[in-house]
Parts: C-alpha cells; sequence; structure tokens
C-alpha cells in the first residue's frame, strides 16, 4: 500500500469508503467514521497509529496481525466493516448529532438487512449519540439494531488515549468469546 500524500489526505475529507461486508458474518464492526488517511487510501482503519488491526489479532478474532490492505480476507473469516457515519473527517467530534442520529439509522437498516450475529459499535460516544442511550456503557447492549444483538466497544483510534492496548483487547475478547459459541 503507497502512503498517501497530505495533499491526498486533505483532499479525501468527505470521502467515503465502501461497506466490508457479505452473509454469515459473526460480527460486524462499525466505525464511527473513516479518517481522511482512510478515504485516501480507500481501507478501513488504514491510519497509522490505528489499533483495530493489532486489537482484532490480540483479542483472537484474526489469527495474525493484518495489514489495513488485507481487509478483504476479513468477510470470508465471518468479520465485516461499516461505519456509523460514512463521511471521513480528521477526527470524530467534528460529525454533528443529526449526522450520527441519521448514521445510527442506517446501521440499524443495514444490520437488518444482513443479520451477523453481533454488531459492533467502536465507540461508546457515537453510540450513546446515535442511538439516544445516554447511559450506555461498554459491553453487551440491552437492545438491538435491525434485530441483532449490540456491543459497544471501545474505539480502537490511536487519539482514543483512555485504553490501551491491552484493555482493549479484553475488551474485543470478550466480544470475540460470545462470538464464536
Amino acid at each position: 500500500m503507497r502512503k498517501p500524500t497530505p495533499a491526498e489526505v486533505a483532499a479525501a475529507a468527505g470521502g467515503t469508503i465502501p461497506d466490508l461486508i457479505g452473509p454469515d458474518l459473526r460480527v460486524l464492526f462499525a466505525g464511527i467514521n473513516p479518517s481522511r488517511y482512510s478515504a485516501a487510501t480507500g481501507l478501513h482503519f488504514a491510519r497509522p497509529g490505528n489499533r483495530f488491526w493489532p486489537v482484532l489479532h490480540a483479542s483472537g478474532f484474526t489469527d495474525r496481525l493484518l495489514h489495513p490492505s488485507e481487509q478483504f480476507v476479513l468477510p470470508a473469516a465471518g468479520l465485516g466493516i461499516t461505519n456509523v457515519v460514512a463521511r471521513a473527517t480528521a477526527r470524530a467530534d467534528e460529525l454533528s448529532r443529526a449526522e450520527l442520529v441519521e448514521g445510527g439509522a442506517k446501521l440499524a437498516a443495514l444490520a437488518g438487512q444482513w443479520r451477523p450475529r453481533y454488531v459492533a459499535v467502536l465507540g461508546v460516544t457515537a453510540y450513546r449519540a446515535a442511538f439516544a442511550r445516554p447511559r450506555a456503557t461498554i459491553g453487551p447492549q440491552p437492545e438491538r439494531l435491525g434485530g441483532v444483538p449490540v456491543w459497544v466497544l471501545p474505539n480502537p483510534s490511536g487519539l482514543n488515549a483512555h485504553f490501551q492496548l491491552t484493555q482493549l483487547a479484553e475488551h474485543f475478547a470478550s466480544l470475540h468469546h460470545d462470538a464464536v459459541m
């Protein structure tokens, strides 16, 4: 994968990345929204410093550390990726509440269409805003999206300093345990 230039990253603001989805998924991971870096590359969680790929491996979802350019192997492993909001930004706090609510409705429809075993929303603050659940915490949720059980996991972005890699892996591993049962 060629590293995008700063001009390409800047030009990717507002861009989108296609969902990585298919039938018979165990988990559909829903990021908050793509970074401009990811939009510039066309790959989910591509920004250096994003811990999604290391956490996916450390928690047992993948048998080895994948590079973002290998994302296309995930559906065969029962894993998919989408975003609550499709629009790429430099930071998630650039999204409006209305965008998150609209994106939440689209995510619920996507879950209802594809029926993965679980939907995992990566970011508790975004989940609270998108689904009007101000008291939601990390872990399994009592409500469903499109009839599908929901987990909220910490955002793996390198900008989220609240969680270290080992803590992220523990939370993801809890979902992994349920998803393979």
